[in-house]
Protein backbone atom coordinates (compact mmCIF):
# COMPACT_ATOMS: atom_id res chain seq x y z
CA UNK A 1 0.00 0.00 0.00
CA UNK A 2 1.34 3.58 -1.29
CA UNK A 3 1.90 5.92 1.95
CA UNK A 4 0.98 9.04 -0.18
CA UNK A 5 -1.42 9.68 -2.50
CA UNK A 6 0.46 12.02 -5.29
CA UNK A 7 -1.21 14.13 -7.73
CA UNK A 8 0.06 12.40 -10.56
CA UNK A 9 -2.16 9.59 -8.37
CA UNK A 10 -5.30 11.97 -8.44
CA UNK A 11 -4.60 12.68 -12.51
CA UNK A 12 -4.37 8.66 -13.15
CA UNK A 13 -7.95 8.26 -11.61
CA UNK A 14 -9.18 10.74 -12.63
CA UNK A 15 -8.71 10.11 -16.35
CA UNK A 16 -9.01 6.13 -16.00
CA UNK A 17 -13.13 7.19 -14.53
CA UNK A 18 -13.34 9.65 -17.36
CA UNK A 19 -13.40 12.77 -15.09
CA UNK A 20 -10.69 14.93 -17.10
CA UNK A 21 -9.29 14.24 -20.75
CA UNK A 22 -5.34 13.63 -21.39
CA UNK A 23 -4.68 16.92 -22.42
CA UNK A 24 -6.71 17.95 -18.27
CA UNK A 25 -4.15 15.33 -17.27
CA UNK A 26 -1.01 17.73 -18.39
CA UNK A 27 -2.08 20.97 -17.78
CA UNK A 28 -2.41 19.80 -14.60
CA UNK A 29 1.03 18.06 -14.26
CA UNK A 30 2.34 21.11 -15.78
CA UNK A 31 0.55 23.99 -13.52
CA UNK A 32 1.18 22.11 -9.90
CA UNK A 33 3.97 24.53 -9.12
CA UNK A 34 2.39 27.58 -10.12
CA UNK A 35 -0.65 26.64 -8.71
CA UNK A 36 0.59 25.44 -5.33
CA UNK A 37 2.31 28.84 -5.01
CA UNK A 38 -1.17 30.84 -5.57
CA UNK A 39 -3.20 28.72 -3.00
CA UNK A 40 -0.42 29.05 -0.46
CA UNK A 41 -0.22 32.75 -0.96
CA UNK A 42 -4.19 32.91 -0.68
CA UNK A 43 -4.55 30.85 2.30
CA UNK A 44 -1.51 32.67 4.01
CA UNK A 45 -4.10 36.31 3.31
CA UNK A 46 -7.22 34.41 4.65
CA UNK A 47 -5.35 33.56 7.64
CA UNK A 48 -6.46 29.45 6.92
CA UNK A 49 -4.93 27.04 8.80
CA UNK A 50 -2.90 24.11 7.04
CA UNK A 51 -1.92 27.10 4.47
CA UNK A 52 1.79 25.28 4.26
CA UNK A 53 1.01 22.91 0.92
CA UNK A 54 -1.87 22.63 -1.39
CA UNK A 55 -3.12 19.39 -1.77
CA UNK A 56 -3.66 17.54 -5.03
CA UNK A 57 -7.48 18.06 -4.82
CA UNK A 58 -6.86 21.78 -4.47
CA UNK A 59 -4.19 22.41 -6.83
CA UNK A 60 -7.08 20.67 -9.84
CA UNK A 61 -9.88 22.42 -8.72
CA UNK A 62 -7.91 25.81 -8.95
CA UNK A 63 -7.39 25.41 -12.73
CA UNK A 64 -11.61 25.14 -13.04
CA UNK A 65 -11.31 22.01 -15.29
CA UNK A 66 -14.93 21.20 -16.95
CA UNK A 67 -16.09 17.42 -16.27
CA UNK A 68 -15.33 15.59 -18.93
CA UNK A 69 -19.43 15.49 -19.29
CA UNK A 70 -19.94 19.06 -19.63
CA UNK A 71 -23.37 18.58 -17.65
CA UNK A 72 -21.76 18.02 -14.56
CA UNK A 73 -19.73 21.70 -14.66
CA UNK A 74 -16.60 22.79 -13.25
CA UNK A 75 -14.41 20.07 -11.18
CA UNK A 76 -14.81 21.06 -7.17
CA UNK A 77 -12.38 19.71 -4.35
CA UNK A 78 -15.55 18.11 -3.37
CA UNK A 79 -16.06 16.59 -6.82
CA UNK A 80 -13.03 15.17 -7.21
CA UNK A 81 -12.46 13.99 -3.82
CA UNK A 82 -15.75 11.89 -4.40
CA UNK A 83 -14.02 10.23 -7.12
CA UNK A 84 -10.90 9.43 -5.47
CA UNK A 85 -12.81 8.31 -2.26
CA UNK A 86 -14.91 5.90 -4.29
CA UNK A 87 -11.67 4.52 -6.74
CA UNK A 88 -9.82 3.59 -3.82
CA UNK A 89 -12.87 1.80 -1.73
CA UNK A 90 -12.81 5.03 1.11
CA UNK A 91 -16.15 6.46 2.01
CA UNK A 92 -16.37 9.81 1.41
CA UNK A 93 -17.55 12.18 4.00
CA UNK A 94 -18.90 15.50 3.69
CA UNK A 95 -18.43 16.98 7.49
CA UNK A 96 -21.33 18.35 9.16
CA UNK A 97 -20.34 20.51 12.54
CA UNK A 98 -23.77 19.83 13.86
CA UNK A 99 -23.63 16.56 13.72
CA UNK A 100 -20.59 16.57 15.96
CA UNK A 101 -19.54 15.89 19.47
CA UNK A 102 -17.22 18.56 20.29
CA UNK A 103 -15.20 16.98 23.31
CA UNK A 104 -14.87 14.10 20.63
CA UNK A 105 -13.27 16.33 18.12
CA UNK A 106 -10.90 17.86 20.64
CA UNK A 107 -10.08 15.71 23.39
CA UNK A 108 -9.12 12.81 21.17
CA UNK A 109 -6.34 14.65 19.42
CA UNK A 110 -4.33 18.22 19.63
CA UNK A 111 -5.09 20.96 17.36
CA UNK A 112 -1.52 21.07 16.84
CA UNK A 113 -1.58 17.24 15.32
CA UNK A 114 -5.01 18.13 13.93
CA UNK A 115 -3.41 20.82 12.01
CA UNK A 116 0.41 19.33 10.78
CA UNK A 117 -1.49 15.70 9.63
CA UNK A 118 -5.01 17.43 8.49
CA UNK A 119 -6.58 14.94 10.28
CA UNK A 120 -10.18 15.62 12.54
CA UNK A 121 -11.69 12.52 14.65
CA UNK A 122 -15.47 12.31 13.97
CA UNK A 123 -16.95 9.71 16.04
CA UNK A 124 -16.21 6.68 18.45
CA UNK A 125 -18.85 3.72 18.29
CA UNK A 126 -18.40 -0.10 19.39
CA UNK A 127 -14.65 0.84 19.80
CA UNK A 128 -13.71 2.57 16.62
CA UNK A 129 -12.77 5.92 16.19
CA UNK A 130 -13.35 7.43 12.80
CA UNK A 131 -11.29 9.74 11.68
CA UNK A 132 -11.73 12.52 8.95
CA UNK A 133 -8.55 12.62 6.29
CA UNK A 134 -7.25 14.27 3.17
CA UNK A 135 -4.94 11.24 2.83
CA UNK A 136 -6.25 8.03 4.34
CA UNK A 137 -2.84 6.52 3.23
CA UNK A 138 -0.64 8.24 5.46
CA UNK A 139 0.03 5.17 7.93
CA UNK A 140 2.40 7.02 10.12
CA UNK A 141 -0.94 8.82 11.68
CA UNK A 142 -3.74 5.85 11.24
CA UNK A 143 -0.60 4.19 12.99
CA UNK A 144 0.07 6.94 16.05
CA UNK A 145 -3.89 7.43 16.28
CA UNK A 146 -4.01 3.51 16.90
CA UNK A 147 -1.53 3.66 19.69
CA UNK A 148 -2.87 6.59 21.97
CA UNK A 149 -6.44 6.01 21.60
CA UNK A 150 -6.25 1.68 21.18
CA UNK A 151 -9.46 2.37 19.34
CA UNK A 152 -9.84 0.33 16.18
CA UNK A 153 -9.35 3.43 13.32
CA UNK A 154 -11.54 3.51 10.56
CA UNK A 155 -10.08 6.56 7.82
CA UNK A 156 -13.00 8.34 5.85
CA UNK A 157 -12.26 10.98 2.89
CA UNK A 158 -12.69 14.91 3.12
CA UNK A 159 -11.42 18.08 1.92
CA UNK A 160 -8.73 20.30 3.10
CA UNK A 161 -11.20 22.71 3.24
CA UNK A 162 -13.69 21.56 5.38
CA UNK A 163 -11.25 19.88 7.85
CA UNK A 164 -9.46 23.56 8.00
CA UNK A 165 -12.72 24.71 9.14
CA UNK A 166 -13.63 22.63 11.43
CA UNK A 167 -10.22 23.21 13.00
CA UNK A 168 -10.92 26.73 13.53
CA UNK A 169 -13.94 26.65 14.85
CA UNK A 170 -14.29 23.59 17.01
CA UNK A 171 -10.25 24.13 18.68
CA UNK A 172 -10.77 28.00 18.84
CA UNK A 173 -13.97 27.84 20.38
CA UNK A 174 -12.95 25.09 22.83
CA UNK A 175 -9.50 26.72 23.64
CA UNK A 176 -11.37 29.97 24.76
CA UNK A 177 -13.70 27.93 26.66
CA UNK A 178 -11.03 25.87 28.48
CA UNK A 179 -8.85 29.24 28.80
CA UNK A 180 -11.51 31.50 29.58
CA UNK A 181 -12.58 28.64 32.58
CA UNK A 182 -9.35 28.77 34.17
CA UNK A 183 -9.13 32.77 34.66
CA UNK A 184 -12.54 33.02 35.52
CA UNK A 185 -11.58 31.15 38.56
CA UNK A 186 -10.75 34.62 40.33
CA UNK A 187 -13.41 37.31 40.67
CA UNK A 188 -11.79 39.73 39.01
CA UNK A 189 -11.81 38.25 35.20
CA UNK A 190 -11.34 40.57 32.36
CA UNK A 191 -14.06 39.77 30.12
CA UNK A 192 -12.87 41.28 27.43
CA UNK A 193 -13.13 45.01 25.32
CA UNK A 194 -16.79 46.59 25.62
CA UNK A 195 -18.23 48.60 22.76
CA UNK A 196 -21.41 48.57 20.83
CA UNK A 197 -20.23 48.11 17.22
CA UNK A 198 -18.27 44.76 17.38
CA UNK A 199 -16.28 43.66 14.32
CA UNK A 200 -15.67 39.61 13.63
CA UNK A 201 -12.22 39.04 13.75
CA UNK A 202 -10.53 36.76 11.07
CA UNK A 203 -9.36 33.49 12.72
CA UNK A 204 -5.61 34.69 12.35
CA UNK A 205 -7.36 38.43 14.26
CA UNK A 206 -9.07 35.47 16.99
CA UNK A 207 -6.05 33.31 17.73
CA UNK A 208 -3.89 36.81 18.07
CA UNK A 209 -5.36 37.95 20.93
CA UNK A 210 -5.87 36.72 24.91
CA UNK A 211 -9.43 37.99 25.01
CA UNK A 212 -10.53 34.39 25.79
CA UNK A 213 -14.73 34.96 26.19
CA UNK A 214 -14.13 37.84 23.89
CA UNK A 215 -13.07 35.18 21.25
CA UNK A 216 -15.68 32.41 22.44
CA UNK A 217 -18.29 34.80 21.54
CA UNK A 218 -16.86 35.66 18.21
CA UNK A 219 -16.35 31.98 17.22
CA UNK A 220 -19.73 31.64 17.92
CA UNK A 221 -21.17 34.50 16.05
CA UNK A 222 -19.09 33.62 13.10
CA UNK A 223 -20.26 29.94 13.46
CA UNK A 224 -23.89 31.29 13.64
CA UNK A 225 -23.52 33.29 10.75
CA UNK A 226 -21.84 30.75 8.50
CA UNK A 227 -25.04 28.21 9.44
CA UNK A 228 -27.59 30.65 8.40
CA UNK A 229 -29.20 30.84 12.10
CA UNK A 230 -31.85 33.13 12.94
CA UNK A 231 -31.62 32.87 16.69
CA UNK A 232 -28.82 31.88 19.37
CA UNK A 233 -30.03 30.60 22.73
CA UNK A 234 -27.48 30.11 25.72
CA UNK A 235 -29.16 28.63 28.33
CA UNK A 236 -28.03 28.03 32.23
CA UNK A 237 -28.82 24.33 33.43
CA UNK A 238 -28.03 23.15 36.52
CA UNK A 239 -24.20 21.34 35.77
CA UNK A 240 -23.62 23.72 32.62
CA UNK A 241 -25.30 26.04 30.14
CA UNK A 242 -26.16 24.73 26.34
CA UNK A 243 -26.01 26.94 23.47
CA UNK A 244 -28.96 26.49 20.65
CA UNK A 245 -29.06 27.67 17.07
CA UNK A 246 -32.33 27.99 15.29
CA UNK A 247 -31.77 26.92 11.52
CA UNK A 248 -34.81 27.03 9.51
CA UNK A 249 -37.20 27.27 12.26
CA UNK A 250 -35.42 24.00 14.11
CA UNK A 251 -33.23 24.38 17.48
CA UNK A 252 -30.08 22.30 17.18
CA UNK A 253 -27.96 22.21 20.29
CA UNK A 254 -24.42 22.52 19.09
CA UNK A 255 -22.06 23.40 22.53
CA UNK A 256 -21.91 22.83 26.33
CA UNK A 257 -19.89 25.55 28.29
CA UNK A 258 -19.23 25.62 32.14
CA UNK A 259 -21.48 27.94 34.07
CA UNK A 260 -18.91 30.44 35.16
CA UNK A 261 -17.90 30.64 31.38
CA UNK A 262 -22.02 31.40 30.63
CA UNK A 263 -21.93 33.52 33.46
CA UNK A 264 -18.73 35.40 31.51
CA UNK A 265 -20.41 35.14 27.68
CA UNK A 266 -23.65 36.82 28.70
CA UNK A 267 -21.51 39.66 30.11
CA UNK A 268 -19.45 40.16 27.18
CA UNK A 269 -23.07 39.98 25.10
CA UNK A 270 -24.81 42.70 27.52
CA UNK A 271 -21.65 44.82 27.45
CA UNK A 272 -21.48 45.22 23.58
CA UNK A 273 -25.38 45.25 23.22
CA UNK A 274 -25.13 48.31 26.08
CA UNK A 275 -27.48 46.16 28.54
CA UNK A 276 -26.33 46.38 32.73
CA UNK A 277 -24.18 43.73 33.20
CA UNK A 278 -24.63 44.30 37.02
CA UNK A 279 -28.58 44.07 36.75
CA UNK A 280 -29.18 40.10 36.85
CA UNK A 281 -33.07 40.39 38.16
CA UNK A 282 -35.16 41.71 35.50
CA UNK A 283 -35.03 41.34 31.78
CA UNK A 284 -33.06 43.40 29.66
CA UNK A 285 -33.38 44.29 26.07
CA UNK A 286 -30.46 44.95 23.59
CA UNK A 287 -29.04 45.49 19.95
CA UNK A 288 -25.27 44.74 18.38
CA UNK A 289 -24.22 45.62 15.42
CA UNK A 290 -21.99 43.48 13.95
CA UNK A 291 -19.42 43.57 10.86
CA UNK A 292 -18.90 39.94 9.60
CA UNK A 293 -17.47 39.80 5.73
CA UNK A 294 -17.78 43.37 4.68
CA UNK A 295 -21.32 43.89 5.68
CA UNK A 296 -23.55 44.69 8.79
CA UNK A 297 -25.52 42.40 11.13
CA UNK A 298 -28.78 43.69 13.29
CA UNK A 299 -28.38 41.50 16.25
CA UNK A 300 -31.09 41.71 18.88
CA UNK A 301 -29.94 40.59 22.73
CA UNK A 302 -32.73 39.60 25.02
CA UNK A 303 -31.96 38.44 28.85
CA UNK A 304 -34.41 36.98 31.28
CA UNK A 305 -33.54 35.28 34.93
CA UNK A 306 -34.13 31.58 34.92
CA UNK A 307 -34.15 28.84 37.49
CA UNK A 308 -30.31 28.53 37.20
CA UNK A 309 -29.12 32.19 36.08
CA UNK A 310 -29.72 34.16 32.83
CA UNK A 311 -30.27 32.93 29.64
CA UNK A 312 -30.10 34.95 26.56
CA UNK A 313 -31.42 34.77 23.09
CA UNK A 314 -30.48 36.71 20.62
CA UNK A 315 -32.41 37.21 17.28
CA UNK A 316 -29.71 37.44 13.90
CA UNK A 317 -31.58 40.23 11.19
CA UNK A 318 -30.00 39.37 8.43
CA UNK A 319 -30.53 42.46 5.90
CA UNK A 320 -30.57 39.70 3.03
CA UNK A 321 -33.62 38.24 4.52
CA UNK A 322 -35.82 41.11 5.96
CA UNK A 323 -35.42 43.03 2.54
CA UNK A 324 -36.69 40.58 -0.33
CA UNK A 325 -38.86 41.70 -3.49
CA UNK A 326 -42.22 41.40 -2.95
CA UNK A 327 -41.75 38.24 -5.95
CA UNK A 328 -39.99 36.58 -3.56
CA UNK A 329 -41.79 36.24 -0.31
CA UNK A 330 -44.31 33.23 -1.44
CA UNK A 331 -46.70 35.24 -3.14
CA UNK A 332 -48.37 33.23 -5.73
CA UNK A 333 -49.11 35.50 -9.37
CA UNK A 334 -52.82 36.18 -8.71
CA UNK A 335 -51.67 36.92 -4.55
CA UNK A 336 -49.48 39.22 -5.31
CA UNK A 337 -51.38 41.30 -7.66
CA UNK A 338 -54.19 41.38 -5.17
CA UNK A 339 -51.47 42.52 -2.22
CA UNK A 340 -49.81 45.01 -4.31
CA UNK A 341 -53.25 46.25 -5.29
CA UNK A 342 -53.63 47.14 -1.59
CA UNK A 343 -50.02 48.93 -1.36
CA UNK A 344 -50.85 51.17 -4.75
CA UNK A 345 -53.48 52.70 -2.32
CA UNK A 346 -53.21 56.09 -1.03
CA UNK A 347 -54.53 55.57 1.68
CA UNK A 348 -55.71 53.11 4.50
CA UNK A 349 -55.15 50.21 6.52
CA UNK A 350 -52.79 46.90 5.68
CA UNK A 351 -52.98 44.20 8.62
CA UNK A 352 -50.60 41.19 8.68
CA UNK A 353 -51.71 38.41 11.08
CA UNK A 354 -49.89 35.42 12.48
CA UNK A 355 -48.24 34.27 15.47
CA UNK A 356 -44.58 34.97 16.68
CA UNK A 357 -42.03 33.47 13.78
CA UNK A 358 -44.38 33.36 11.00
CA UNK A 359 -42.22 35.90 9.01
CA UNK A 360 -44.64 39.18 9.50
CA UNK A 361 -41.65 41.61 9.97
CA UNK A 362 -40.11 40.29 6.54
CA UNK A 363 -43.11 41.02 4.69
CA UNK A 364 -43.51 44.41 6.25
CA UNK A 365 -39.99 45.53 5.58
CA UNK A 366 -40.30 44.07 2.56
CA UNK A 367 -43.34 46.14 1.47
CA UNK A 368 -41.79 49.87 2.68
CA UNK A 369 -38.87 48.88 0.35
CA UNK A 370 -41.25 48.33 -2.58
CA UNK A 371 -42.59 52.06 -1.05
CA UNK A 372 -39.49 53.49 -0.70
CA UNK A 373 -38.71 56.52 -2.57
CA UNK A 374 -37.34 59.77 -2.29
CA UNK A 375 -41.03 61.59 -2.76
CA UNK A 376 -41.98 59.66 0.13
CA UNK A 377 -41.92 60.07 4.25
CA UNK A 378 -41.85 56.90 5.47
CA UNK A 379 -42.23 56.64 9.38
CA UNK A 380 -42.11 53.54 11.88
CA UNK A 381 -42.78 53.00 15.31
CA UNK A 382 -41.54 49.45 16.39
CA UNK A 383 -41.06 48.28 19.62
CA UNK A 384 -37.79 47.44 19.51
CA UNK A 385 -36.46 48.44 15.87
CA UNK A 386 -35.63 45.39 13.87
CA UNK A 387 -33.35 46.73 11.83
CA UNK A 388 -32.02 50.11 10.75
CA UNK A 389 -32.64 51.22 7.35
CA UNK A 390 -31.78 55.03 6.09
CA UNK A 391 -34.50 54.97 4.01
CA UNK A 392 -36.88 55.55 6.52
CA UNK A 393 -37.65 57.81 10.32
CA UNK A 394 -37.76 55.10 12.90
CA UNK A 395 -38.69 55.52 16.35
CA UNK A 396 -38.32 53.02 18.70
CA UNK A 397 -40.92 52.63 21.76
CA UNK A 398 -40.15 53.53 25.21
CA UNK A 399 -42.50 53.18 28.01
CA UNK A 400 -40.26 54.88 30.71
CA UNK A 401 -40.51 58.43 29.25
CA UNK A 402 -43.55 57.36 27.72
CA UNK A 403 -43.13 57.01 24.35
CA UNK A 404 -45.92 54.18 23.96
CA UNK A 405 -47.54 53.26 20.39
CA UNK A 406 -50.25 55.06 21.04
CA UNK A 407 -49.21 58.10 22.31
CA UNK A 408 -45.78 58.43 19.52
CA UNK A 409 -48.86 57.93 16.67
CA UNK A 410 -50.18 61.32 17.66
CA UNK A 411 -46.94 63.28 17.27
CA UNK A 412 -46.46 61.38 14.15
CA UNK A 413 -49.46 62.71 12.38
CA UNK A 414 -47.23 66.19 12.74
CA UNK A 415 -44.53 65.05 11.16
CA UNK A 416 -46.09 65.29 7.48
CA UNK A 417 -45.74 61.41 6.51
CA UNK A 418 -47.54 59.73 3.89
CA UNK A 419 -46.61 56.08 5.00
CA UNK A 420 -46.71 54.58 8.90
CA UNK A 421 -45.57 51.68 9.97
CA UNK A 422 -47.01 50.64 14.00
CA UNK A 423 -44.67 47.77 14.74
CA UNK A 424 -48.32 45.62 16.53
CA UNK A 425 -51.49 46.81 17.57
CA UNK A 426 -51.56 46.27 21.01
CA UNK A 427 -54.66 47.93 22.82
CA UNK A 428 -57.46 50.00 21.60
CA UNK A 429 -55.75 53.59 21.82
CA UNK A 430 -52.85 51.99 19.33
CA UNK A 431 -55.87 51.16 17.14
CA UNK A 432 -57.99 53.81 17.20
CA UNK A 433 -54.66 56.34 16.47
CA UNK A 434 -53.58 53.86 13.43
CA UNK A 435 -57.36 54.21 11.92
CA UNK A 436 -57.44 58.09 12.46
CA UNK A 437 -54.20 58.30 10.45
CA UNK A 438 -55.85 56.15 7.48
CA UNK A 439 -58.68 58.12 7.95
CA UNK A 440 -56.43 61.46 7.65
CA UNK A 441 -54.79 60.06 4.51
CA UNK A 442 -52.40 58.24 5.40
CA UNK A 443 -51.12 54.13 4.52
CA UNK A 444 -51.12 52.74 7.43
CA UNK A 445 -49.20 48.79 7.69
CA UNK A 446 -49.41 47.08 11.14
CA UNK A 447 -49.45 43.08 12.32
CA UNK A 448 -52.13 41.72 14.84
CA UNK A 449 -51.77 38.17 16.17
CA UNK A 450 -54.89 36.48 15.16
CA UNK A 451 -54.81 32.92 13.49
CA UNK A 452 -56.35 33.75 10.36
CA UNK A 453 -57.07 37.42 8.29
CA UNK A 454 -60.86 37.12 8.71
CA UNK A 455 -60.69 37.13 13.00
CA UNK A 456 -58.43 39.98 12.39
CA UNK A 457 -61.65 41.73 11.97
CA UNK A 458 -63.40 40.21 15.26
CA UNK A 459 -60.18 41.19 17.01
CA UNK A 460 -60.66 44.96 16.03
CA UNK A 461 -64.49 44.71 16.99
CA UNK A 462 -62.99 43.12 20.53
CA UNK A 463 -60.89 46.02 21.32
CA UNK A 464 -63.73 49.10 20.71
CA UNK A 465 -63.65 50.13 17.07
CA UNK A 466 -66.17 50.65 15.51
CA UNK A 467 -67.42 48.61 12.64
CA UNK A 468 -67.67 51.58 10.39
CA UNK A 469 -64.26 52.67 11.66
CA UNK A 470 -63.45 49.57 10.60
CA UNK A 471 -64.97 49.06 6.93
CA UNK A 472 -63.92 52.39 6.14
CA UNK A 473 -60.28 52.22 6.57
CA UNK A 474 -59.05 48.73 5.84
CA UNK A 475 -57.74 47.83 2.16
CA UNK A 476 -57.05 44.00 3.20
CA UNK A 477 -55.77 41.73 5.76
CA UNK A 478 -52.87 39.03 4.88
CA UNK A 479 -52.21 36.04 7.33
CA UNK A 480 -49.15 34.36 6.46
CA UNK A 481 -47.33 31.16 8.03
CA UNK A 482 -44.00 29.88 7.27
CA UNK A 483 -42.99 26.50 5.73
CA UNK A 484 -39.77 24.76 5.02
CA UNK A 485 -38.96 24.06 1.62
CA UNK A 486 -37.80 21.27 -0.13
CA UNK A 487 -33.66 20.85 -0.27
CA UNK A 488 -32.71 21.40 -3.78
CA UNK A 489 -29.86 19.63 -3.41
CA UNK A 490 -31.00 16.15 -2.66
CA UNK A 491 -35.06 16.20 -3.39
CA UNK A 492 -36.57 13.77 -5.63
CA UNK A 493 -40.33 13.18 -7.27
CA UNK A 494 -42.42 10.38 -6.18
CA UNK A 495 -46.35 10.62 -6.31
CA UNK A 496 -49.49 8.84 -4.39
CA UNK A 497 -52.69 7.97 -5.03
CA UNK A 498 -55.81 10.75 -4.79
CA UNK A 499 -57.57 8.86 -2.03
CA UNK A 500 -54.21 8.83 0.34
CA UNK A 501 -53.37 12.68 -0.46
CA UNK A 502 -57.35 13.11 0.81
CA UNK A 503 -56.95 10.60 3.75
CA UNK A 504 -53.87 13.07 5.09
CA UNK A 505 -56.15 15.52 5.97
CA UNK A 506 -55.26 17.88 2.53
CA UNK A 507 -58.20 19.32 0.08
CA UNK A 508 -57.06 18.93 -3.83
CA UNK A 509 -58.03 21.79 -6.13
CA UNK A 510 -60.93 21.81 -7.62
CA UNK A 511 -59.16 21.87 -11.32
CA UNK A 512 -57.02 19.18 -10.12
CA UNK A 513 -58.53 15.47 -11.22
CA UNK A 514 -55.09 13.71 -11.25
CA UNK A 515 -55.34 10.03 -9.73
CA UNK A 516 -51.67 9.93 -8.89
CA UNK A 517 -50.53 13.67 -7.49
CA UNK A 518 -46.81 14.31 -8.34
CA UNK A 519 -45.08 15.69 -4.91
CA UNK A 520 -41.33 16.35 -4.63
CA UNK A 521 -39.55 15.51 -1.24
CA UNK A 522 -35.90 15.72 0.08
CA UNK A 523 -34.03 12.78 0.84
CA UNK A 524 -31.49 14.23 3.07
CA UNK A 525 -28.00 15.66 2.67
CA UNK A 526 -25.18 17.33 4.24
CA UNK A 527 -26.39 20.63 2.59
CA UNK A 528 -29.71 20.42 4.50
CA UNK A 529 -28.31 18.53 7.61
CA UNK A 530 -30.51 15.76 7.01
CA UNK A 531 -33.65 17.19 7.21
CA UNK A 532 -34.91 17.33 3.51
CA UNK A 533 -35.09 21.44 4.26
CA UNK A 534 -33.39 24.56 2.54
CA UNK A 535 -34.68 28.04 3.71
CA UNK A 536 -38.31 28.69 4.12
CA UNK A 537 -40.79 30.47 2.13
CA UNK A 538 -44.25 32.20 3.42
CA UNK A 539 -48.01 30.58 2.40
CA UNK A 540 -50.93 33.29 2.94
CA UNK A 541 -54.32 34.12 2.63
CA UNK A 542 -55.20 37.58 1.42
CA UNK A 543 -58.42 39.13 2.54
CA UNK A 544 -59.45 41.84 0.65
CA UNK A 545 -62.46 44.51 2.10
CA UNK A 546 -64.96 44.77 -0.61
CA UNK A 547 -67.94 46.05 -0.22
CA UNK A 548 -69.85 42.87 0.68
CA UNK A 549 -67.34 42.00 3.15
CA UNK A 550 -67.60 46.08 4.37
CA UNK A 551 -71.17 45.15 4.90
CA UNK A 552 -71.08 42.23 6.87
CA UNK A 553 -68.46 44.21 9.47
CA UNK A 554 -70.53 46.67 9.40
CA UNK A 555 -73.21 43.97 10.65
CA UNK A 556 -71.00 42.46 13.09
CA UNK A 557 -71.17 39.14 11.37
CA UNK A 558 -68.40 36.67 12.89
CA UNK A 559 -65.28 35.81 11.19
CA UNK A 560 -66.54 32.44 9.99
CA UNK A 561 -69.14 34.09 7.73
CA UNK A 562 -66.73 37.26 7.11
CA UNK A 563 -64.49 33.97 5.79
CA UNK A 564 -66.88 32.72 3.55
CA UNK A 565 -67.37 35.69 2.04
CA UNK A 566 -63.56 35.99 1.09
CA UNK A 567 -63.70 32.68 -0.22
CA UNK A 568 -66.77 33.49 -2.61
CA UNK A 569 -64.33 36.40 -3.86
CA UNK A 570 -61.35 33.94 -4.45
CA UNK A 571 -59.35 33.99 -1.27
CA UNK A 572 -57.65 30.94 -0.52
CA UNK A 573 -57.18 29.76 2.63
CA UNK A 574 -53.56 29.21 4.23
CA UNK A 575 -53.94 25.33 3.81
CA UNK A 576 -55.18 25.92 0.25
CA UNK A 577 -52.22 27.69 -0.37
CA UNK A 578 -49.73 25.75 1.32
CA UNK A 579 -51.15 22.62 -0.44
CA UNK A 580 -50.61 24.78 -3.49
CA UNK A 581 -46.93 24.99 -3.00
CA UNK A 582 -46.92 20.85 -2.16
CA UNK A 583 -47.89 20.50 -5.94
CA UNK A 584 -45.45 22.90 -7.02
CA UNK A 585 -43.15 20.87 -5.76
CA UNK A 586 -42.13 23.66 -2.87
CA UNK A 587 -42.66 21.69 -0.12
CA UNK A 588 -44.11 18.81 1.95
CA UNK A 589 -47.64 17.69 3.19
CA UNK A 590 -45.80 16.74 5.95
CA UNK A 591 -44.52 20.46 6.52
CA UNK A 592 -48.11 21.62 5.79
CA UNK A 593 -49.42 19.07 8.86
CA UNK A 594 -46.69 20.80 10.72
CA UNK A 595 -47.10 24.45 10.73
CA UNK A 596 -51.04 24.94 9.49
CA UNK A 597 -53.53 24.04 11.47
CA UNK A 598 -56.75 22.07 10.29
CA UNK A 599 -58.76 24.80 10.42
CA UNK A 600 -56.61 27.44 8.76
Amino acid sequence: MKNRLELADYCAILLKRRVITAANKDLVLEKQHEQSGKIHKLNELKGDLGSSGATPAEIIASLNITHAEPVKGVLSEEAVMREVADAIGVPFKKIDPLELDIDVVTRTVSKAFAIRHLVVPISIENGELQVAMVDPYNRDVLEDLQKVQKLKIVPVLSTKSDIVKLIQEFYGFKQSVVKAERELVSPFADIGNFEQYAKIGSVGEIESTDKYIQNAVDYLFRYAFEQRASDIHIEPKRDKSIVRLRIDGVLYEIYSVPPVVHNAMVSRIKSISRLDIAEKRRPQDGRIKVQHQERDVEIRVSTVPVAFGEKAVLRVLNPEILFQELENLGFDTAELIRYRGFLEQPHGIILFTGPTGSGKTTSLYSSLQFLASSEKNITTVEDPIEMVCEDYNQIAVQPAVDITFASILRTILRQDPDIIMVGEIRDQETAKNAIQAALTGHLVLSTLHTNDAASAVTRLLDLGIEPFLISSTLLGIVAQRLVRTVCSHCSETFSISRDEFCSLGLELPPDNMDDLIMMKRGKGCLQCRQTGYIGREAVFEILSITDPVKLLVNRKESSDVIKKQGMKEGMKLLRESAVQKVLKGRTTYNEVLRCISQEA
